[in-house]
C-alpha cells in the first residue's frame, strides 16, 4: 500500500511538472515562435543552401560528428591524419564548422531575430533555438551523406601536438558518420585501425591536453547532470564525463585558440575572455584542498592538480566542485584598433574565441566571418564589425536568461524526482559545508547554515543542514521537496532539526503558526 501511494504522488508530480516547465519559458521571458517573416526567410535561405555551397570542394574529407544522443544541430565534424606539411611526423586536423553566416542576410528580420535570442536554449521538455530548425537541424546542420557548406579548418600539428600551421576557408564537405560520445568512446576503447580518426583523437586529445597543462590552463571535469525524458517522466541522470568527451573538447579549444590570434593580429574581433583567480579566491582553495586531505602542491600548477583528480573519490569530487571558485568572471571583449586590455581566457591560459558552435550560439557566426576575411587579406565586412561592439552585452544577457531558465529546471524536476519521499533517508556526499564565518552570518540572519551535497540516487545536487565536513559521506533526510519554490533540503540524519518560527520547546509548533512543518523559512 506504501508503494501505490508513492506511485501516486511520483505520477502526480510529474503532472505538475509538465505544467511547470512550460511556465518557465513565460516567466524567464524565452522567445516564443519565431515571427513569420523570420520563418519565411529561413525557408527561403534553406531552399537556396545548394546553390550557395561554396566552390571549393572538400568532400573527399572523410569527415565524422562527435554528439550527445539525439542531437541534430550539428556544429562540427573532424577528421585526423598523421604526417603534417608533408613529413611524416606530426598530425593533421581537419574541422569543419557549420557555414551559419550563409543562411543570414545581413539587416534581414533573420538576422535581428539571432540577435535577440542570442543562443540555443535547452530545457527539458523543450529546445528554444538560435535560429529556426529548417536551418539549425536540417539544412545548415552537418548531417552525415549530405553535402553542406562549411567553414574548414586545417591544422598542421608537430609530434608534440603544438599548432606550426593553421587555415580557414569556405567549403564544400560531407560528414560520413553521426557517432554520440558513448559510440565515439566505445570504439576507440576496442582499438582497431591506429590511424582512425577516433584513434588519432585521443591521441592528439592527450598530447593537447598536456599543452594545456604546460601552458598553466586547466579543465573542470565534473559529473554531467542532464535531464531525460523516460515512460515515467522527467528524470535527472549524471554520469562522470567520457574520456572522447575531453579529447573533442581540446579541438574545439585549439580552434578559438588559432581564432583568436587571427583576430588580435587583424586587430578586430571579439574574445572570450575570463580574468585570472584573485589571491584570496586561491588561497581558500588551496586550504580547502588541505582540509579534503588532498593538498594542492605550491609548486604544481594547478590544470595539472585539477586533471589528476580521481572524481570518483568523495573528497576529491568536494575539491573539483570547490574549483568553481577559481573560473568567475568569463564574459566577451570587443576591440576593433586597439588591443584590448584583457585579451587573455585565464582558465585556458590563452587569448581564445568562441568559433566552434555558430548554430547554437551567436557570437561564433562573427567569429567565422572575421577569420575568414582576416586570412583571405580581406576587409572585415561592416555588417559584422559594425555589430562586434554590441555583441559581449548581448551575449551576457542571453547567458543570463539561460542559465536561470536551466538552473530553474533542473530544480523543477530534482523536487519532482523526490515528491512524496520526505521523512526518508539518502545515501549522499557533502560537497561543501558552510565556512565558520558563513555559519556565524546565517545565524545573525536567522536562518541555520547549508552546504551541498552529491545525493547517490536519485543524484541530485542540494542544500542540506547540519553538521558535516566536506568530502564525508553521510545520510541525510529528506526534509522539503517543493515545486512550488523549485526547493529540495535535506537535513543530516540524527541531528536535531533547527528551530523554526513559532516553534515551542518539544518540537511541536505553536498553535497559531499553521506553517508546513518541511517548510522552512530560509528555503528557496
Amino acid at each position: 500500500m506504501a508503494h501505490y501511494h508513492l506511485d501516486l504522488a511520483r505520477s502526480a508530480a510529474q503532472t505538475e511538472l509538465a505544467s511547470r516547465l512550460a511556465a518557465l519559458r513565460e516567466e524567464f521571458s524565452l522567445p516564443a515562435a519565431f515571427p513569420p517573416e523570420v520563418l519565411a526567410e529561413a525557408e527561403q535561405a534553406a531552399a537556396n543552401a545548394a546553390d550557395r555551397l561554396p566552390v571549393n570542394d572538400r568532400t573527399d574529407l572523410p569527415l565524422l560528428t562527435i554528439d550527445p544522443p539525439g542531437s541534430t544541430d550539428l556544429d562540427q565534424a573532424v577528421h585526423l591524419q598523421r604526417g603534417s606539411g608533408g613529413q611524416d611526423d606530426g598530425f593533421t586536423v581537419h574541422y569543419a564548422i557549420a557555414d551559419v553566416p550563409a543562411f543570414i542576410t545581413p539587416g534581414s528580420a533573420l538576422d535581428a531575430e539571432t540577435l535577440r535570442r542570442g543562443q540555443t536554449v535547452y530545457l527539458p521538455d523543450a529546445r528554444i533555438p538560435l535560429h529556426p530548425e529548417v536551418i539549425s537541424e536540417d539544412t545548415g546542420s552537418l548531417l552525415p551523406g549530405v553535402d553542406r557548406g562549411a567553414y574548414l579548418w586545417t591544422f598542421g600539428l608537430d609530434r608534440t601536438g603544438a599548432v606550426v600551421s593553421t587555415s580557414v576557408e569556405r567549403a564544400r564537405v560531407r560528414s560520413r558518420e553521426q557517432l554520440t560520445y558513448q559510440e565515439a568512446q566505445h570504439r576507440i576503447d576496442s582499438g582497431g585501425d591506429p590511424g582512425s580518426t577516433l584513434a588519432l583523437l585521443k591521441e592528439v586529445g592527450l598530447l593537447r591536453a598536456r599543452l594545456e597543462t604546460d601552458r598553466g590552463g586547466a579543465s573542470l571535469r565534473l559529473p554531467e547532470q542532464e535531464i531525460t525524458a523516460t515512460d515515467h517522466g522527467y528524470e535527472v541522470l549524471t554520469a562522470p564525463p567520457l574520456d572522447v568527451e575531453d579529447w573533442n573538447a581540446q579541438i574545439s579549444l585549439m580552434t578559438g585558440i588559432a581564432a583568436a590570434h587571427i583576430m588580435l593580429e587583424g586587430g578586430v574581433g571579439i574574445l572570450r575572455t575570463m580574468p585570472p583567480a584573485d589571491p584570496e579566491a586561491e588561497s581558500t582553495f588551496r586550504a580547502r584542498t588541505q582540509a579534503l586531505g588532498h593538498p594542492w602542491p605550491q609548486d604544481q600548477p594547478y590544470g595539472e592538480y585539477l586533471r589528476d583528480l580521481d572524481i570518483t573519490r568523495p573528497q576529491e569530487l568536494a575539491i573539483m566542485h570547490a574549483a568553481t571558485s577559481l573560473f568567475r568572471g568569463a564574459g566577451y571583449t570587443a576591440f576593433d584598433g586597439d588591443t584590448p586590455d584583457v585579451s587573455v581566457q585565464s582558465a585556458i591560459a590563452s587569448p581564445y574565441a568562441h568559433t566552434t558552435a555558430p548554430l547554437r550560439r551567436l557570437v561564433d557566426r562573427f567569429v567565422l566571418a572575421t577569420c575568414l576575411a582576416l586570412e583571405n587579406g580581406e576587409e572585415v565586412p561592416q555588417s559584422v564589425r559594425g555589430l562586434l561592439p554590441s555583441l559581449p552585452a548581448a551575449m551576457k544577457d542571453s547567458s543570463l536568461m539561460a542559465s536561470r531558465a536551466t538552473n530553474a529546471a533542473r530544480d523543477l524536476v530534482e523536487a519532482a524526482s523526490l515528491q512524496g519521499m520526505e521523512g526518508q533517508e539518502f545515501s549522499a556526499v557533502v560537497i561543501s559545508a558552510p565556512s565558520s564565518e558563513q555559519a556565524a552570518k546565517a545565524r545573525r540572519e536567522g536562518r541555520e547554515p547549508w552546504g551541498e551535497i552529491q545525493v547517490e540516487q536519485p543524484p541530485v545536487l542540494a542544500r542540506f543542514e547540519g553538521h558535516a565536513e566536506a568530502g564525508q559521506r553521510i545520510r541525510a533526510v529528506l526534509v522539503t521537496a517543493a515545486m512550488a519554490t523549485r526547493t529540495v533540503l535535506f537535513r543530516v540524519a540524527g541531528q536535531t532539526p533547527p528551530p523554526r518560527p513559532g516553534e515551542v520547546p518539544g518540537g511541536a509548533l505553536a498553535p497559531e503558526d499553521h506553517t508546513d512543518p518541511v517548510d522552512w523559512p530560509h528555503q528557496g
